[in-house]
This record gives C-alpha cells, structure tokens and sequence, in this order.
C-alpha cells in the first residue's frame, strides 16, 4: 500500500494547474503520465545569462541580459526579418531581429524610446551586434526575476521550455517532506541535503554535483533494496523441481564438443532446475559463444521431466532462426517444436494454442506474442528470455504468470556487463558466464573510419563481394528525414544498388513479415550479397558468409547495440 503522504505525487497530470488535453500529449509523449513523473524529468543541461551593462564583441556567442532603448524600426522586403535598432547605456547599436513577417508583435514588444531588459544569444553580422528572437523582453521597471542560469529540459512538440519548468515548479510543491532514510554520518560526511531540498535544487541549478549526488545515491540505494526484496519473495516461492533423465539430451547430435564454460553452465542450470525455489538465472556470453545450445540442454532437461518450454526472443527474425535452429536439431528425438508470433493469425495460430493447452508442443518460441492472455500452457516448467535487455521485468513476470506454479527462468544476453554492474542490475539472479569461444571462431577486427572516406568502403565492400563474401550494411534511420541529415537505409540501397545491381537486399522493421523473409531468406542463399538494413538485425541473424558489417553513423547506436552488431 502507497502511504497517503504520497497520494498528491501520484496524481494524473492533468491534475497540475494549466495541463488540459492539448498539453497533456506532448507529455505523454515524454512519458510523463503522473505528477511524480513531473517531478522527476531532471533538467538536462542550463543556460548561464551574463547580465551586462553594454554589449560587446567579446561577448558575441554568449546569452547575455542586456537593458536597451529601442530608437528605430526598420522592415524588409519579402520574408526579411523586421529589425529593432536599440541602443545601451554607453550608445553602443544593438539589433533585434523579429522573423515571421509580424512587425506589430516586435512594435508591442519594444516601443520605441522605452527602455526594455532582452536576453538572448549576442550575434555579430558583419559590423552589427545583434539578437534574433530575444528569448525575454522585460520592462525593467517591473520586478521581474531572470535567473543567472535558467535549467533546460527534455521537450517534445507543443512543450516550451518555460512550461515544462512551471509544472516541475508546481510538481515539487506537492512533494512531501519525507523522513531521512540515509544514515545520518553518510549524508554528514558528503555534507548531502534532504531529499526534498536536493530535488528543488537541481531543478534550480543542474549544475549542482552534490545535489545531484545526493539523488543518485537515493536511486542506487532504492534499487538495491528493491532487488533484495525480489531475491527475498523468489527464495520464498515453492515452484516445480524437473529432474530430466538424459534420453533426449544423449540422443542430440553436436557438431561439436561442448567447451568447458558451456559444460559449467549446463551443470548450474541442471542443478537449479532440480530445485524446489524456482531458478532465476543469468547466462552472460559474447555473440558466438554458444548460449542458444546451453538453453536448448535446459528446454530438454524440462520435456525429459514431462513439463513445457518457452523461448521468449525479441525480435520475429530471431524468433524464425531460433525455430529453424532448433527444429533441424530436434528432429528424429520425437521433441514437438511450435513457434508463436504476432504474425500468425487464424488456424496456425489456434492450432498451436491448442497444442499448448493440451501438451502436444513441447517447446514454444516467439516474441511477446507468447505471453499473451489467450495463450494457456498445460504445464509450463522453464521459461528461456533471449536477449535480457529487451524485455523488462514486468513483461519476464507475465510470462511467468503462465504456469500453475512459477517455472524455472534462465535470461541470456550477449552484452559484456562488468561483475559491479551485475550485481547492481542483476542482484536477485545467480550469474553463468560463458568466458570460451566454440573452436574455429575467428577473432573480431574493428576499424573506425571518417564518413568522408565512404568511397573507400565502398571500394572495399566491392573487393568483399568480389572474393564471394557477403556483408551487411546498418544504418539508423529507415528512411530519410528532413530534420535529421543521417543515411536512411532506404537512400543507402539505392546509392549502393546503382553500384553492386540486384545483388544488394534492404529488410527494416516496417516491412511486412512476408516481404523480411524473403529478403533473408535470399540473403542467406547468397543471392542478395549486401544486406541494407536498420538495428532489426541486431539480434540473431546467421548467416556465416556474412563477414564483414559497416555501421553508418556508428556514434547514433548504443554501446549494448553496437556490441550486437559487432557480432553478426
């Protein structure tokens, strides 16, 4: 239960003075639904305001606060912008420049012979000092308080930035005054405020380290207790122990001896499943080091103890490889494999719930379709969540609120986590690492290159395709965007299609399901040799020809996507 003291946080936005519907869309569109998510969208950087008595040239660049008298109005022809010639009190000239075609707002704004107070960025322009678009024009007889450095947020359309800073404003008012729950000599020691005064502070001064040092100890430390407490509940439920005999996994045929990091892992993930407590495992390995096998051994070890498997993938590529993986592994052990995603619709769909439902499929795969209401499993023993760091704990809950009792969970990533880090995000899950490479993998290059030097990649992209290699090309827009000058997928096909011809293939998240597979599957017969295509293959694509990647615009990826990526 939420304490009451609580209860004015929580509040819908709308219930903030001045949010009605045409405001309350462009904050949902920054997530923020609730008064305390007001509250908590921190600025994101200030602008410092030098109040100046007179404008000068050193100062061009800088936002400065300056008190002018307006001496001239001058207009220009067409969609010129209309010029305020101001004077400071030294009689240096300062233009003003209004730009839309509405000289009455800057007459009203600035009469002449009137002296205003205006704030906003010096320019030059030849020999002329100017401002264009003052972001205040004050009447310096009014007691008007214009902050020295003024905090600048995340917006989106239809949010100005002096909005968003009064409903922060109005937000904090409704924050309690809560009881101190750090130990008094730790917030001694690094002279940290109240939480209360620590959040006002950093709303007023982004700058400010040790408020902002107090508030992140504050989320560190919630994080901590809430994982402590997740550990607690999982150590406390009663699940299903599997206890498989081995039938199925010494019928499997391998291309290979385990390694001995894949053998250690399969041991703990036996082990566990073998337990009462429910496992709540993390499988940590590189792209290439074989977690997709230490997952099927586990799957196994459930249909050998007569329960069901899941395999939960991200993404509906992923979803069809690991089907086909698994599918051309299984066969001739008698294992039923069925996959589920949001694409299959009408008797394939119902036929594979009522497989479910009745036991005949033994292991499903599938995206989040597999953790929808209608999908009901008769004894649903291990979970398996490829790529942790695309789903969420609420959507790794759902799923587990599949089974009659909470089945077995193992979540894989490829995403090099540091040991700190994996005790700070991952505290309530045991930790296997796969620290091995299966034989034959060939070690990684990397070469960073200028986007001047596109020529040259191509050039190397031609000798590649040449040799009989394959490659992917990633960029990270779908298509081209006026308000953005990154390469679309779409514009960097066709640029490398007028080089290479029909050889080159482009597969983004928009496409249709039919129209992806059968540019994969072209890809993967070698008759597509460059694949064009956005982060939709970050996860799971296979394809052993494909040798070489060029990420444009590498610097727009995250380090966990690029990772990915870097393995394909």
């Amino acid at each position: 239960m939420r304490p009451d003291i609580l209860n004015p946080l929580f509040a819908e936005v709308e219930a903030l003075k001045g949010v009605g519907p045409a405001l309350a869309r462009p904050l949902a569109k920054l997530g923020l639904a609730r008064a305390i998510d007001v509250l908590f969208h921190l600025p994101v950087g200030w602008i410092d305001r030098k109040a100046v008595d007179t404008v000068e040239a050193e100062d061009v660049g800088r936002i400065v606060t300056v008190t002018v008298t307006p001496v001239d109005y001058r207009s220009s022809a067409g969609r010129g912008p209309f010029r305020v010639r101001a004077t400071d009190a030294a009689g240096n000239y300062l233009s003003l420049l209004f730009f839309g075609g509405k000289p009455g707002w800057g007459r009203k704004l600035l009469p002449l012979g009137t002296p205003r107070t205006v704030s906003g960025k010096l320019d030059s322009y030849g020999q002329e000092l100017q401002m264009v678009h003052p972001d205040h024009v004050l009447d310096p007889a009014e007691p008007v308080d214009l902050p020295e450095r003024e905090s600048v947020y995340g917006l989106s359309d239809g949010l100005s930035n002096k909005r968003m800073a009064q409903l922060a404003e109005q937000a904090l008012a409704r924050a309690p005054d809560l009881p101190e729950w750090i130990e008094p000599s730790l917030k001694a020691k690094h002279d940290w405020p109240g939480w209360h005064e620590a959040i006002a502070r950093i709303h007023a001064d982004p700058a400010d380290a040790v408020a902002r040092e107090r508030l992140a100890y504050d989320e560190l430390f919630a994080n901590q207790l809430a994982l402590m407490l997740v550990r607690a509940s999982s150590r406390r439920r009663r699940g299903a122990p599997l206890h498989g005999d081995g039938r199925l996994r010494d019928r499997l045929m391998l291309p290979y001896a385990p390694t001995g990091a894949q053998a250690r892992s399969i041991a703990e993930i036996e082990g566990d499943l073998q337990q009462a407590a429910p496992m709540l495992r993390l499988l940590q390995g590189d792209v290439g080091s074989g977690k997709t096998l230490v997952a099927l051994m586990a799957l196994l070890t459930a249909v050998e103890a007569g329960a069901q498997g899941a395999l939960l993938a991200p993404t509906e590529i992923l979803a069809r490889q690991h089907y086909e993986t698994l599918s051309r592994q299984l066969a001739g052990l008698g294992v039923t494999v069925a996959i589920l995603t949001g694409r299959d619709k009408g008797r394939a769909r119902e036929s594979t719930l009522m497989g479910l439902a009745d036991g005949s499929i033994d292991i499903l795969i599938g995206t989040h379709a597999i953790f929808q209401e209608a999908v009901a499993y008769r004894l649903l023993g291990l979970a398996v969540v490829d790529e942790q760091h695309k789903f969420g704990v609420a959507q790794r809950m759902m799923l587990a609120q599949k089974a009659t009792v909470p089945p077995h969970l193992l979540v894989m990533t490829a995403t090099p986590i540091p040991r700190t880090l994996t005790l700070s995000n991952y505290g309530e899950m045991d930790v296997s690492r796969l620290d091995e490479m299966p034989p034959g993998r060939q070690p990684i290059e990397t070469k960073v290159m200028s986007a001047d030097r596109l020529d040259e990649v191509v050039e190397g992209l031609g000798r590649h395709l040449g040799k009989g290699g394959q490659a992917y090309w990633v960029c990270p827009l779908v298509e081209e965007s006026e308000l953005s000058d990154l390469t679309a997928a779409e514009a960097r096909a066709a640029a490398l299609s007028a080089r290479f011809g029909a050889k080159v293939g482009l597969v983004h998240g928009r496409m249709k399901g039919p129209e992806k597979d059968a540019v994969m599957a072209a890809f993967q017969r070698g008759d597509v040799g460059v694949l064009v295509a956005t982060t939709v293959i970050e996860v799971g694509v296979d394809v052993p020809n494909a040798t070489l990647i060029v990420i444009e615009g590498a610097d727009r990826f995250g380090l966990a996507q690029l990772h990915q990526l870097r393995g394909r």
